[in-house]
């Protein structure tokens, strides 16, 4: 690693190379409220500088703004750059504040050209299920984005939020690079099951959210008093109320590992989720989400960061005791379809 570059690691056993991390786009324009596009440009040619090759988006963030914003800069880098976005969120014509789970062939197929427009490219590199639709077989559904790759119009596939009974139906249909799904001091259930299925699979965990949503970095204590009334994470248990007060108080372990190293607690937070490639033995690519350059240099600058093994059992107890799920409706995780398991 040289002049702050982050080492690559593979995604899978077949999957591509990408910085052992990436950048997760969805807040530049779209959930944690107001962005500016200049800054948000800036940090993308930043990240890219730093070694951040895999860029994470969704046709769901923002209808679809999210992947246009992201084109010009795809397109000026397209060999550089590793593109996932997702497919399985629809929205209703009649509601667009809503979001219907589908994963029909239909769909799929009505979805990747859309995004393959959107985001003017011919070939996506890895093309997630963003969510479960429980009343289509996985076996179907990943049926048709085999078809895709045959087709040429998509290379590696991923699944977000998936079990590990859903993983392995998946991967006997067609190789999956990559899971992503939470994973973070605040957010461990995928270590159950999910986690060793991956490893026994040769998959990839890219984790969403490594900091929290950012409350991990105490850039903000309660969504409802911090946060902009448009900003996504209002609408989250465990960052608001009683909630919020009871979690914050369990940030004083990060703030003291912090002090230790002289790093800030989200450098902390963002070290422990990598530290996990070797406590697991699987690739662990987390995409941690900005708009700003400054945070990517403080972001990749934590891949650089070893938490001792006293370190380590310190922050171990903060999952145990935090307050309140991470979505209203758990039924949309795979912690919610594993505990009905």
């Amino acid at each position: 690693m040289t002049n702050g570059r982050i080492p690559a690691v593979r995604l899978g056993a077949g999957g591509p190379e990408v910085g052992v991390q990436g950048l997760g786009c969805m807040g530049m324009s779209f959930a944690y409220g107001p962005t500016d596009a200049g800054e948000a440009r800036a940090a993308l040619e930043r990240a890219l500088e730093l070694g951040v090759t895999l860029y994470d988006t969704a046709d769901a963030y923002g209808a679809g703004d999210n992947e246009r914003f992201l084109a010009p800069f795809f397109k000026a880098h397209r060999d550089d750059v590793v593109i996932a976005t997702k497919f399985a969120l629809a929205i209703p014509p009649d509601d667009p504040t809503r979001r219907i789970i589908r994963n029909d062939p239909p769909y799929i197929r009505q979805a990747v050209e859309a995004s393959l427009t959107r985001l003017d490219v011919d070939v996506i590199d890895l093309y997630y299920m963003h969510r479960r639709d429980v009343n289509v077989p996985i076996e179907e559904t990943v049926g048709v984005m085999a078809e895709l790759v045959r087709e040429g119009k998509v290379k590696h596939l991923g699944l977000s939020e998936v079990t590990a009974a859903e993983l392995r139906a998946a991967q006997a249909v067609h190789p999956i690079a990559a899971v992503q799904s939470e994973w973070s001091l605040f957010s461990r259930d995928i270590e159950a099951r999910v986690v060793p299925a991956a490893r026994e699979l040769g998959v990839a965990l890219v984790p969403y959210s490594p900091l929290g949503r950012g409350f991990l970095t105490g850039s903000f204590a309660d969504a409802d008093q911090d946060l902009t009334p448009d900003d996504f994470r209002r609408q989250q248990p465990r960052f608001t109320g009683e909630n919020a007060a009871a979690n914050a108080a369990l940030l004083e372990p990060v703030r003291a590992v912090a002090g230790a190293h002289g790093v800030s607690p989200g450098q902390v937070a963002l070290a422990w989720v990598h530290q996990q490639a070797a406590v697991h033995g699987l690739p662990v690519v987390p995409i941690p989400g900005t708009r700003k350059a400054a945070r990517i240099e403080e972001n990749t600058a934590a891949t650089r960061i070893e938490l001792t093994a006293e370190q380590l059992a310190l922050l171990e107890p903060i999952a145990a005791q935090v307050a309140g799920d991470r979505y209203a409706d758990m039924a949309f995780t795979s912690a919610g379809r594993e505990e009905r398991g």
